[in-house]
């Protein structure tokens, strides 16, 4: 969330920017301001209160050893009268707290001054575009109908099982996706993060601290007997790690690699776009996150982002990278950069991967800081991207891979499946 300092030194770029978001931020940032006034108020009248009492109280002492028991005793109810007002003046600004709180995690985080302005995903900027779309045979099929003629994903079994969008892979389906998993997570240890094994229901503070709740609360499956809720991202438990955490200057940058199954509601998904493997509640995911210093977050986004392109690279996929305009950027997100695959069979785009940095957002929820040089508690910036996200990855290989003879495995993937061909 945003910080109420930030808010009150420029709230008029707070509420120009949020319109690139087409968030009408004037009622809710005025609000805000007003709370807090009122917050220190309260809190400026409960230090006096406790001030007077505690004076008081070292007088009371003073008169009792002196002998003026009775000049104590009026004192006495006078304490106790200003006990009782430091008791009201706490609730009513623990209240205060709380209504404030509730404010500001409705304000979604400032775009970076890149973001263009815009409605919905048709306003994103393609910034990048690499690879070349193949040609393929007249009787190509997408990637449904391929997993059906070679029996690699069977999506009726997994209705059968669960319900839609819990596919079952067999076979050298399944050893493709495995092999996905583990060369993701290689290539990322190997760029230097260091990878978790993360678990895969969180707590609520969880939530609250990426961002998740409230804004995603439908989206995400809720163990309600428990209080636990299905992660919808290896984002959540680990940025999590970091949370209520005083790190060292000397400690930045943090960067932490793991794979994670991945559940999502998807509630209001239908049509053909969600087809197959396009749109799952359950899908798998290889998740890179940084904790940077502030001075130098940006320049650790676009590290990210170099990162996925020669992954992109390695697998010979075709793929493209948007930068988000306001009205398609993630509620936590200051700058998004969405990596999408071109499906040849089904001859268009699906987004593979999407590099964030929130900046201070998500710390500041968090209580994720650090001890910089000055020897002051400053808070971190947080980063994350899907590296990558499997369904459409695997989708995009089916379709751009095959031939009349079956679905050629990328060099880069042969010494993982242990085949060279889905036949």
């Amino acid at each position: 969330m945003l910080q109420v300092p930030f808010i009150r030194e420029n709230k008029d770029l707070v509420i120009k920017s949020l319109e690139k978001r087409n968030f009408d931020a004037s009622k809710i940032i005025d609000e805000v301001i007003t709370l807090d006034e009122e917050r220190k108020q309260i809190q400026t009248t409960l230090d006096n209160t406790l001030a007077e009492s505690n004076a008081i109280s070292k007088e009371i002492g003073i008169l009792f050893k002196s002998g003026d028991a009775e000049k104590a005793n009026v004192l006495k109810t006078k304490t106790s009268a200003l006990k009782e007002t430091s008791k009201e003046l706490n609730e009513k600004l623990n209240s205060t707290l709380e209504t404030l709180q509730d404010l500001l995690y409705k304000i979604p985080n400032v775009p970076h001054p890149s973001v263009p302005a815009g409605n919905s995903e048709e306003d994103n900027e393609e910034v990048y575009k690499e690879g070349d779309v193949p040609t393929l045979h007249s009787k190509a099929l997408p990637h449904w109908e391929l997993a059906k003629k070679y029996d690699i994903i069977d999506f009726e079994l997994g209705n059968k099982i669960t319900g839609a969008g819990f596919p079952v892979y067999k076979g050298k389906g399944a050893r493709l996706q495995r092999a996905l998993i583990t060369y993701f997570l290689d290539k990322n240890t190997e760029a230097g993060y260091t990878e978790y094994q993360l678990p895969h229901l969180v707590n609520e503070a969880s939530g609250f601290g990426t961002g998740q709740l409230p804004d995603k609360e439908g989206q995400m499956y809720h163990v309600t007997e428990d209080n636990l809720y299905l992660i919808p991202t290896a984002e959540v438990p680990g940025t999590n790690i970091f949370r209520d955490v005083l790190l060292n200057e000397a400690d930045l940058p943090i960067g932490i690699t793991g794979y994670t199954p991945c559940f999502r509601r998807e509630a209001g998904s239908y049509g053909a776009h969600v087809r197959g493997l396009n749109r799952l509640h359950q899908f798998d995911k290889v998740e890179i996150l940084r904790v940077e210093h502030p001075e130098r977050s940006y320049v650790a986004l676009d590290e990210m982002v170099e990162h996925i392109k020669s992954i992109l690279k390695e697998l010979k996929l075709p793929y493209r990278i948007l930068r988000l305009c306001g009205g398609d950027l993630g509620f936590t997100s200051a700058l998004t950069y969405d990596f999408e695959l071109f499906s040849t069979a089904q001859d268009r785009w699906l987004e593979i991967s999407s590099v964030s940095n929130f900046e201070t957002f998500q710390a500041n929820r968090l209580k994720l800081r650090f001890k910089n040089s000055e020897g002051k508690n400053e808070l971190a910036h947080t980063l994350n991207g899907s590296s990558l996200a499997l369904p459409r990855v695997l989708a995009g290989i089916l379709e751009n891979y095959q031939t009349e003879e079956g679905i050629v495995i990328p060099d880069v993937l042969v010494p993982y499946t242990g085949f060279k061909i889905i036949n």
